[in-house]
């Protein structure tokens, strides 16, 4: 897994606001060195981030996590 330069998550958060419709998305990232980006949602962590880089192609892939406590019980 390669760093995200600051371009590529600014770049990366203005799509997925676009694609998802949501302007309160935004993509962390991280304070340390070999933590994870974080993908947060009006400031609530809902998952990371990975960059995946294959013969000089470039792609990002998600990872979100609900938690069952937080659904609306049954």
């Amino acid at each position: 897994m390669a760093d995200m330069t600051l371009s590529e998550v600014t770049r990366l958060q203005t799509t997925l606001q676009r694609l998802l419709g949501s302007p309160k998305l935004t993509v962390n990232k991280p304070s340390r060195k070999g933590m994870s980006v974080e993908l947060a949602v009006s400031g609530e962590v809902i998952g990371t981030v990975h960059r995946d880089e294959d013969e000089g192609e470039v792609s990002y892939a998600i990872h979100i996590t609900v938690l069952e406590e937080d659904l609306p019980a049954a």
